[in-house]
């Protein structure tokens, strides 16, 4: 059981966290801890509840338990974390542009109503740059491309400035550059300090990617460095004795 009070390396810690909605549970009594400055991947199988976790964790679902981010309750360290949600879970058909997207990652700054300031676009500019999407500013987010519209969400969160990115899956459904873009971002922000938690499911990449993963298929069935935690009898424990992939013994 992870202890009450959080560690210093602690971006998050999380105790006794369960979500159930009317069938089986989802969640079953997560205990872990996601260290500080480390890039961290969720895997497991589909319905392992590795989005949920995500959703839990901002209290986007009435989960039970604990989760305190940078030692204090999430609700109070919002400002410091910013969420890239699931592609398919957004309304692509809302009329507006690129910009204006990465803008809405400045709310906190300006307020829902508050006005945009030349600083502010001069920010978003740049974080477009940032993903490669500067040329793209005054396109209809609905336009892009998948991979496209990924980048610009993957802006607007770093208009936030967090020291804290959960990402839900930010490289399905994108072409090869775009997975080299993100990936090449997320790393830049871990060496400026940012600590990065992202669902992932193509196993053949944690290793190159990730420093530390996260095995998860309900319950948590181990966390730690990617060397002695990726393991062929962690992944069979999570997902099933039948897994094969060409990994070394």
């Amino acid at each position: 059981m992870v202890p009450a009070t959080p560690l210093p390396t602690d971006a998050l810690s999380i105790s006794g966290l369960s979500l159930r909605y009317d069938g089986p549970s989802v969640l079953e009594g997560v205990d872990t801890r996601i260290v500080k400055g480390a890039m961290t991947a969720i895997i497991g199988p589909n319905g392992a509840g590795k989005s949920s976790l995500l959703k839990a964790i901002l209290g986007l679902e009435p989960a039970t338990g604990t989760v305190r981010a940078f030692g204090q309750p999430v609700a109070r360290a919002m400002d410091r974390i910013a969420y890239v949600p699931q592609r398919a879970a957004v309304d692509w058909d809302f009329p507006v542009r690129v910009i204006d997207v990465v803008l809405m990652g400045g709310y906190r700054q300006t307020g829902l109503l508050g006005r945009i300031t030349p600083a502010l676009k001069a920010r978003a500019a740049d974080c477009l740059s940032r993903v490669g999407m500067q040329d793209f500013a005054s396109r209809q987010i609905g336009a892009l491309s998948g991979g496209q519209q990924q980048r610009v969400f993957l802006a607007r969160a770093l208009m936030q400035g967090a020291e804290l990115y959960l990402l839900d899956e930010p490289f399905a459904g994108v072409d090869a550059a775009t997975e080299t873009a993100i990936i090449q971002v997320l790393k830049s922000l871990r060496a400026e300090g940012a600590t990065i938690v992202a669902v992932h499911h193509d196993l053949s990449t944690v290793a190159a990617y990730f420093d530390r993963v996260l095995l998860l298929n309900r319950r948590v069935i181990a966390e730690g460095p990617v060397a002695n935690t990726f393991t062929r009898e962690r992944l069979a424990q999570t997902y099933g004795a039948g897994l094969v992939m060409a990994m070394p013994a």
